[in-house]
C-alpha cells in the first residue's frame, strides 16, 4: 500500500521483456468495479476471497512481474502460492513514509479511517513479519528510488539464474 510495487514492477517487467500484472487491477478488470466498491459491497472478506483466486491463477503464469495488494500476505494460501512460484520481493517502507505517500489517496479503503497513520502502523506490524516469511529478498523502500531498486532486482535475478 504505497510501497512502490506498481512503479517498480512496471519498470522491472519492461527491462526483463516480461508482462506486468497488478493483482488489484486484475480484480477490478474482472469485476468491472473499483476495489473500494468491492470493499463497500462485499467487505474486506469478500475482497480477500477474490484476491486469493487471482493470486492462485497469476502465480501459475511464466515471465510476469506481479505487484500485489498490500494485504495479500494475510492468507496462508497466498503466501504459499507466492513462495512456491517465483521470486518474492518485499519493499519494506515505514508507516510514516507510507502515510506521506498515501495520505491524499481516497482509493485506499483501509485508510478511510479517523487516524490513517495509526492504521498504517497497525497494518505494518501485522503484515511485515508475514512478508519477511515469504520474501526471497527484502529491500528498504524508504530512501531508495525506483531505478536503483530495479537495478538491485535485476542483479539478484541474474545471480539466481546463474546458480
Amino acid at each position: 500500500m504505497g510501497a512502490g510495487k506498481t512503479t517498480i514492477g512496471k519498470v522491472l517487467a519492461r527491462r526483463l521483456g516480461w508482462r506486468f500484472v497488478d493483482s488489484d487491477q486484475e480484480i477490478e478488470a474482472r469485476t468491472g468495479v473499483s476495489i473500494p466498491t468491492i470493499f463497500e459491497i462485499e467487505g474486506e472478506a469478500g475482497f480477500r476471497r477474490r484476491e486469493c483466486s487471482i493470486i492462485r491463477e497469476l502465480t501459475t503464469l511464466q515471465n510476469i512481474v506481479m505487484a500485489t495488494g498490500g494485504g495479500v500476505v494475510l492468507a496462508p494460501e497466498n503466501r504459499e502460492c507466492l513462495r512456491s512460484n517465483g521470486m518474492v520481493v518485499y519493499l519494506d517502507v515505514s508507516p510514516n513514509q507510507l502515510y506521506e505517500r498515501t495520505r491524499r489517496d481516497k482509493n485506499r479503503p483501509l485508510l478511510q479511517v479517523e487516524n490513517p497513520l495509526q492504521r498504517l502502523q497497525a497494518l505494518h506490524s501485522e503484515r511485515a513479519p508475514l512478508y519477511r516469511e515469504v520474501a526471497d529478498l527484502v529491500i528498504d523502500g524508504n530512501r531508495t528510488n525506483a531505478p536503483s531498486v530495479v537495478q538491485a532486482l535485476l542483479k539478484e535475478y541474474e545471480n539466481r539464474c546463474n546458480h
